[in-house]
């Protein structure tokens, strides 16, 4: 991997996930979208109705790729022929970068199909790590790794959730999908101050940002992802923007999915604080320099 790698970390804008229920607006509409995400494996085939479809949206828009059961975290060794298959498709959709999540969610060949959370060791830090390099290693891109939610907390983790995050990422040498929803959903669970873990990430290795809706029961929150963002994460993604400033952002809406012009307008709510983040930068680097005595 060369070492300008986060140099492809580029603010491509506000993106949506691609769905299925919009194909038919996307194709006959051509609406203005900054870029779509795509989840891997919806498209890790070797031909095929959405390999054509794909290659359709390909046309016409950018495309950022997003995996799901890449399990960085999971005792087991990586799967070669998934290796295979997603480098096929990362040359096909020429995604700048693959994301993934900081989770596990299989054991000796049977997988869970589900994200669940991993116990914030050294040890955790060095398996998960040599995992993420290797992908890494055989893609020739920069993998992104996305916090989870999570619902359970375990008594062996020597750390917190982001300095768990932090470990890992230098030692892969990484970047990061950072989903602030996922950070308030945890932090709600957990009782910890979610401005507190979006002021730990370091800036400079945030290649996206994935903001979500969340539901709230009478113990906990979950990640539902099936409406609009609620007020309390776009304030946490404010922050995370003033901080790290301007950087490609993506709803994720995937339950109860309406039309696609309600969730692209939701999408874009997310400029104001673009905006007002490239403004400051803006003003600060026309700020006159200090003339010392």
């Amino acid at each position: 991997m060369p070492a300008n790698r986060f140099n492809n970390f580029t603010d491509y804008g506000v993106g949506i996930g691609l769905r299925v229920p919009h194909y038919e607006h996307i194709f006959s509409k051509k609406p203005v979208v900054d870029w779509f995400e795509i989840i891997s494996e919806n498209y890790m085939i070797d031909d095929g109705r959405p390999l054509r479809l794909l290659d359709q949206i390909l046309d016409q828009y950018r495309v950022v790729q997003h995996g799901v059961s890449m399990y960085f975290g999971s005792a087991q060794e990586l799967n070669p022929d998934h290796l295979r298959r997603i480098k096929e498709l990362t040359r096909r959709t020429k995604t700048p970068w693959l994301s993934d999540h900081l989770c596990w969610g299989s054991v000796d060949g049977r997988y869970t199909h589900d994200l669940l959370p991993l116990p914030y060791t050294f040890e955790a830090v060095r398996t998960t790590a040599e995992r993420i390099r290797q992908v890494q290693d055989t893609l020739e891109i920069p993998v992104a790794v996305e916090n989870v939610s999570s619902y359970a907390e375990y008594h062996e983790s020597e750390m917190t959730e982001w300095e768990f995050l932090n470990e890992v990422i230098h030692a892969a040498d990484c970047g990061i999908l950072l989903d602030v929803n996922n950070i308030y959903v945890s932090s709600q669970n957990h009782s910890f101050d979610p401005a507190v873990y979006v002021d730990a990430v370091p800036a400079e290795r945030v290649a996206q940002i994935h903001i979500a809706g969340h539901s709230k029961f009478e113990k906990y929150i979950l990640d539902t992802h099936d409406h609009p963002v609620l007020d309390p994460v776009w304030a946490l993604y404010a922050r995370a923007i003033d901080r790290i400033g301007p950087t490609a952002t993506l709803l994720e809406w995937d339950d109860n999915i309406p039309s696609f012009d309600e969730v692209h307008n939701e999408a874009l709510k997310a400029n104001k604080y673009l905006k007002a983040a490239a403004d400051k930068i803006a003003a600060a680097a026309n700020q006159p320099e200090e003339v010392l005595a």
